[in-house]
């Protein structure tokens, strides 16, 4: 795709609005704030006011999205952030067309609260919009404790709409989750948003995702974070297999062979020619998670909703589930 078309003429266009570190921030312009999702997930439309994200997490699967803007560069996306301009009008506009009823995920792609959300605040002016309207359903999902700067905003959105804040806790272990996601928030600031604004009285949850293999899905590793979860006042807890894209197994298998040598031929062979893990491994790691919630009292998903993000397909012999 030549990067002067499309999104990426759009991009270039964008003027430079801050510059942090190595990290740089632009705004973009966009046509509709509003995506379709593709059948058969539990949201109908998505919202990421940010193309990008400054967390760096190593196994990032929307890094591809930032090849759309002409930039190849897999770790581009956590250094080139966009921040979409006009998102309210362009909400108020596309909510417009869309039935109340619809679910709306906020966050699927690059986290809403990520550093970039305190200087351009483009989340919380979506907020304000969903504010005013009622009857929507809404999710929230993030790594963020920045979020508890919206407690009030987010009480008044769900005094008029359903909506569910969904806290990614890959795992507990402070010094894993540092070399996972070297820029997001402490795992223990992740369980004091659940714990903040469960007591809030808002709906909350957790997902360990992406469960990656032979790292972060044994039993106790996975219990222990759903435990955590129950405690803080987590109403359900969702779950996962990693998920890998060709952009972002170029980032992860040079973290696997730096720092999980004994790991990365393992890897590299099983994601070698599907981005998704599927088999017997993925369903022995789903009656894992079901058997761990039921263990704590968790739904797996707001309302009971189960929550999938993997997609049906081949059956494939892949890792043994330790």
């Amino acid at each position: 795709m030549s990067a002067t078309v499309g999104i990426a003429a759009l991009a270039a266009q964008g003027p430079l609005l801050e510059a942090k570190r190595e990290v740089q921030y632009f705004e973009l312009a966009a046509r509709t704030i509003l995506n379709r999702t593709k059948p058969n997930l539990p949201f109908t439309w998505t919202i990421n006011p940010y193309r990008g994200c400054e967390f760096g997490c190593r196994y990032c699967y929307a890094r591809f999205t930032h090849e759309f803007m002409g930039l190849d560069d897999p770790r581009a996306f956590e250094d080139r952030i966009y921040a979409k301009a006009n998102v309210q009008e362009l909400l108020r506009r596309d909510l417009r067309r869309t039935a109340r009823g619809e679910a709306i995920a906020i966050g699927t792609a690059t986290d809403p609260y990520q550093p970039a959300e305190g200087r351009f605040r483009r989340t919380r002016a979506l907020l304000e919009v969903f504010a005013e309207g009622t009857g929507r359903r809404l999710s929230i999902t993030t790594k963020s404790n920045r979020i508890l700067q919206d407690r009030e905003l987010l009480q008044a959105v769900a005094r008029r709409n359903e909506l569910h804040i969904n806290m990614t806790i890959t795992t507990l272990d402070a010094g894993l989750a540092r070399l996972l996601e070297p820029r997001a928030p402490h795992p223990e600031l992740r369980l004091r948003v659940v714990r903040e604004l469960s007591a809030a009285g808002l709906s909350v949850g957790v997902f360990p995702n992406p469960i990656l293999p032979l790292i972060t899905d044994q039993e106790p590793r996975l219990d222990r974070l759903a435990q955590a979860a129950k405690e803080a006042g987590a109403q359900y807890f969702g779950g996962g297999a990693l998920f890998l894209m060709p952009s972002a197994q170029r980032v992860f298998f040079p973290f696997l062979r730096d720092y999980f040598p004994h790991l990365a031929r393992q890897y590299e062979r099983r994601y070698a020619h599907d981005a998704y893990l599927r088999g017997p491994y993925r369903d022995r790691l789903r009656e894992r998670v079901q058997a761990i919630r039921e263990r704590h009292g968790l739904a797996s998903g707001p309302g009971q909703q189960e929550i999938e993000f993997e997609q049906q397909g081949a059956q494939l012999t892949l890792f043994t589930l330790q």
